[in-house]
């Protein structure tokens, strides 16, 4: 009687285990250089590559760096922090593609925090954002890539993207290319844009963005390339060495910086708070208009 109600007990159950999850989604996992993707991605088994980490990691969780190494590409598709500046550098060695996609909800938040992500002169996007409400940079580098360091083409609307502490350099694009056709806000603080072969930072229609206490400079075709519709604030920034140093056709008001030893100086109506230094470049350009302090 006993041996018939087990099996009628364990016949009622096999179903509902072969059902269930082989594992919950962790809220924070890890990844190693010499770790394996068939790992649950724990502190003491992780995984080899960010891709293997994010599908085992929940919204809205974090995966960590344990040592150095390079965890390859990753798209982002939910809420992620991808944190390895607490613990060590994580590289993304992107030959060939991308290195990191975002392509989440409008309600999502994105933040990379640590990572070193190279192109190797082969590569195509640093960082592509093609949708996410919030998208933060912090303590990154982005190098070598044959397109844009950073790529924002999000189309929702009222998105934001925050850069603090990186250095985007060496790429054949603008180091960071604001095109999202709906109304993006940028703010970029504390980092280096230099040496692309194209401009520090191109911005379009819609696009707003705030460089504070930045180093926008080598750039082969402007600092700061401003269409028509964008507005662009600059404090207490440098933009020394470009073909241009602002070239704008939208809106630039331009407060305590430096831009000088530009091939031309000015290109388009640039407005200065009267607390820049703005000589030594190879032409001056066109004229600054002088606005007041408020």
């Amino acid at each position: 009687m006993r041996r018939i109600l087990l099996l009628t007990f364990l016949t009622f159950l096999a179903p509902i285990l072969a059902a269930a999850p082989a594992s919950a989604q962790a809220t924070r996992t890890w990844v190693s250089g010499v770790g394996d993707d068939a790992n649950p991605c724990s502190r003491t088994a992780p995984c080899k590559t960010f891709a293997g980490a994010i599908s085992k990691t929940a919204a809205a969780g974090e995966i960590n760096c344990i040592d150095p190494g390079g965890f390859g590409t990753v798209t982002i598709t939910k809420s992620i922090t991808i944190n390895c500046s607490t613990y060590t550098l994580g590289s993304i060695l992107a030959s060939g593609t991308n290195g990191v996609n975002v392509n989440a909800l409008a309600t999502d938040r994105v933040i990379l925090r640590g990572i070193q992500i190279n192109g190797a002169n082969t590569g195509l996007v640093g960082v592509r954002i093609l949708a996410g409400g919030v998208v933060s940079l912090e303590d990154c580098v982005i190098t070598q890539f044959t397109q844009q360091g950073i790529s924002d083409t999000r189309s929702t609307g009222s998105t934001e993207l925050y850069i603090r502490n990186t250095i985007i350099s060496h790429n054949t694009g603008n180091a960071i290319n604001l095109t999202a056709t709906a109304s993006n806000r940028a703010v970029i603080e504390n980092s280096s844009l230099i040496n692309n072969t194209a401009s520090g930072m191109g911005v379009t229609n819609l696009n707003n963005a705030m460089v504070t206490r930045s180093d926008i400079s080598g750039n082969g075709s402007s600092g700061i390339a401003s269409d028509a519709g964008s507005v662009v604030s600059v404090d207490s920034s440098v933009l020394v060495g470009n073909g241009t140093g602002i070239g704008t056709g939208g809106t630039v008001r331009l407060s305590n910086s430096d831009v000088t030893q530009n091939t031309t100086g000015f290109s388009g109506t640039v407005s200065s708070y009267g607390n820049n230094r703005l000589q030594g470049n190879g032409t001056f350009g066109t004229a600054v208009a002088a606005i007041g302090l408020q």
